[in-house]
This record gives C-alpha cells, sequence and structure tokens, in this order.
C-alpha cells in the first residue's frame, strides 16, 4: 500500500486495509526491513511514506545549466552600474528616465555581476551598487578601466556614428510645428477681419457724410 499510494498514508487509512494489525510492530518491522535498500520509511505530518534514502540524494540530484536571457531593464541597469559606478538607485533611476523593479537588481545580484557598495554620505544614506570581479571575470577584463569607450563602442557598430537627432526618420516634421503653422493661420485670418472691419468702418464714415451733405441742402 505504502508504495502504490501517491501520497503518504495516515494510521487510520492503513487500519482500514489491515483491520487487527498492530501498526507500531509492523511499521517497526517494514522500517528495518528496507534499510540499506535506497528507501527508507519515514512519518510526514502522522503520516507514512516511503521516500529516497538520503544516501542517494546527491546521486540523484541532476544539474543542468539553463541559459536565463537578461531583460532589457536589467542590461539597461548593469550597463549604468559599469559605467557609472558606484551610485545609487535612485541614481540609476533619474539616468535611465524610468523607475527601476527591485527584481531587476535582484537578478543582477542572483548572478553575482552586482553587489551593494558603501552608503553614500548624503541625507538618508542611500545604498550604492558597484560590479563584482565576477562581472569582470564573466567579460574578460582586468579592471574596470578596460570597459570599451564611446569611441570603441561606435567602431565596433554597437553605437551609430551619426547624430541622435538624424537617427530618427522624417525629422523634418519635428521642426514643422503644427501648433505654429496653426498661429501662423490666425494671425493672418485676424489681419484679413481687420482690413474688412476697416473697409466697413469707411463705408459708414462715407455714408454718415451723404447724409449730413443732403440734410444741409435741404435746410
Amino acid at each position: 500500500m505504502l508504495l502504490a499510494s501517491p501520497q503518504p498514508l495516515s494510521p487510520q487509512a492503513i487500519h482500514a486495509r489491515l483491520p487487527g494489525a498492530d501498526l507500531n510492530v509492523l511499521l517497526a518491522e517494514l522500517g528495518k526491513t528496507y534499510e540499506g535498500r535506497g528507501v527508507c520509511l519515514v512519518e510526514v505530518g502522522g503520516q507514512w511514506a516511503f521516500r529516497t534514502a538520503p544516501e542517494l540524494g546527491e546521486k540523484l540530484t541532476i544539474e543542468k545549466d539553463v541559459e536565463r536571457k537578461l531583460s532589457r531593464a536589467a542590461l539597461e541597469t548593469l550597463a549604468i552600474v559599469a559605467y557609472h559606478q558606484p551610485l545609487t538607485r535612485a541614481e540609476i533611476e533619474n539616468i535611465r528616465g524610468v523607475a527601476t523593479h527591485k527584481g531587476t537588481l535582484d537578478a543582477l545580484m542572483e548572478m553575482g555581476w552586482v553587489k551593494p557598495g558603501r552608503r553614500k554620505e548624503t541625507p538618508g544614506r542611500p545604498l550604492t551598487w558597484v560590479t563584482t570581479t565576477a562581472f569582470l571575470d564573466h567579460f574578460g577584463l582586468e579592471s574596470i578601466t578596460d570597459l570599451p569607450g564611446m569611441e570603441d563602442l561606435k567602431a565596433s557598430g554597437l553605437l551609430d556614428k551619426r547624430p541622435a537627432i538624424e537617427t530618427i526618420p522624417d525629422t523634418g516634421d519635428l521642426f514643422d510645428s503644427p501648433d505654429l503653422d496653426a498661429a501662423e493661420e490666425l494671425a493672418d485670418d485676424d489681419e484679413f477681419e481687420d482690413d474688412e472691419d476697416d473697409a466697413d468702418d469707411d463705408d459708414n464714415e462715407d455714408d454718415f457724410d451723404d447724409e449730413i451733405d443732403e440734410e444741409e441742402t435741404e435746410v
């Protein structure tokens, strides 16, 4: 029953199949019988089950390297820490322009590439972050000063050599402000309306003068 059961069995469940059996004696003898045979009888929360012997655990454990791809946020954070260390989490967020999730730094710590540094001597004494020797070893660097500079990154094609504004397609539209065009159109309309108002005023003045002339003639 214990070998066939997918879960530990309680004494009541065993009694239901073996009525009248002395479980204390039976379980003790069963445990001795399987000693040194790769399995052992254990009690788990008042229930009984067979488990793999502890001495075989190491031999039955399979270790497999799993490649885990870093997220974009983690890559950006790692690059910022590498080039600007030591710096605080707030400074990382200021450079990235977005909030940095706690799990991002935790993932980099788990990989052994960053670690907490000294506390900054500013109000609140925030914790700083720095890279580790494992980071240098992984990327084949003797020291942090061996990191490639801006020109090296451009030469390798990792950075665009053109100014950032030229890499944006249709940048001409950025300088053609719709609001400016609309304002100019409104200004032209206002000038046109002003001209019409002036013309109407002139016509009204002429009509008024004609009426005065007619009244003087009648008098």
